[in-house]
């Protein structure tokens, strides 16, 4: 029975966000812009911290692979979303319902340690500041986001296998936007207890101590900004942190809310809201809170925006 059930499913219905014709084209016109943001300003900023030499630090270095894996997760789910909005029936195969899994799970978590690495950053470059280079050496910061990415490769492979290697019962409908996890375990008619288990305890270790370091790199920071006698440095200290704070508060705080809960509490609307927040709107808020809130990264656009222009100038000149 198992075996034939295995059989049956092999493409998955998305529901989507809503089944309400008069908001699809409105929907997908906002999401689309939404999107088109998030993918000009993360690509820029992977671009912008490349090629400008003022931002060759450990900072920018961070500040580039978060921007890559906002633009991992969020074109790993918005482009078939937006789909939806202009087909009767979305449809996913079943392997690339998988596939879209596995590569969702390891940049949303990839993020997560990104985030606390830049987090201990911002503690060496202020409680540290004469020992900055030695510390966070090109070699330190090649193993903080090679570790993870490999970890997260794991994570991704485990939860998926473990999913997709399980029975599903025929019923083929995700009521979602995207094959996530918690709406791919209602299908499956086998017990999911252990698969269930496995992802409650991942989401719980990779939240709480990512979050961990992010809040003893704070809390030491913190102390160092306090004991600084200078309110000129007081103030550079922390708006150093404020950008990244932000991120910070609204990537976790959306993530515990969908994550770490067990399945019963979940509700399927809330659960598309916060999708929606995290794969959305938070990769397009992070290179505008970063480039909004950063001089240097202020001072590099122009800089490349003045060059792009005198360059289109010179090329008109010449024909």
């Amino acid at each position: 029975m198992e075996k034939h059930n295995l059989t049956v499913v092999r493409e998955f219905i998305l529901v989507g966000i809503t089944d309400r014709p008069e908001l699809q084209a409105l929907l997908f016109v906002l999401f689309l812009n939404i999107y088109v943001i998030s993918v000009v300003g993360n690509l820029g900023m992977i671009i912008l911290t490349k090629v400008d030499s003022r931002l060759q630090t450990p900072m920018y270095f961070f500040l580039r692979h978060l921007a890559f894996t906002d633009l991992g997760y969020s074109t790993t789910v918005v482009p078939k979303m937006l789909v939806n909005f202009v087909v009767d029936q979305n449809t996913i195969s079943y392997y690339l319902c998988a596939i879209q899994l596995a590569f969702f799970l390891v940049f949303i978590v990839s993020e997560l340690f990104i985030l606390s690495a830049m987090s201990y950053d911002r503690y060496v470059a202020i409680c540290n500041p004469l020992l900055y280079t030695v510390i966070m050496s090109q070699r330190v910061c090649n193993v903080l986001v090679s570790i993870p990415y490999l970890y997260c490769t794991f994570v991704s492979l485990l939860v998926t296998t473990k999913i997709f290697t399980l029975p599903f019962c025929g019923y083929n409908v995700i009521r979602h936007f995207y094959c996530d996890s918690i709406p791919l375990l209602s299908l499956l008619c086998s017990n999911t207890h252990e698969i269930e288990l496995i992802i409650l305890i991942l989401a719980a270790f990779d939240l709480i101590s990512s979050l961990l370091i992010v809040l003893v790199s704070y809390l030491l920071i913190i102390i160092a900004i306090l004991r600084m006698n200078s309110a000129e440095g007081r103030r550079k200290a922390f708006s150093t942190c404020g950008s990244h704070l932000t991120v910070v508060i609204v990537f976790y705080g959306t993530l515990i809310f969908m994550y770490v809960q067990p399945k019963s509490s979940h509700s399927s609307n809330t659960d598309k809201v916060a999708s929606i927040f995290y794969t959305l709107i938070i990769p397009m808020l992070n290179p505008l809170i970063y480039s909004l809130r950063n001089k240097d990264v202020k001072c590099a656009l122009q800089w490349t925006w003045n060059n792009l222009c005198n360059l289109f100038s010179l090329s008109c000149h010449k024909i």
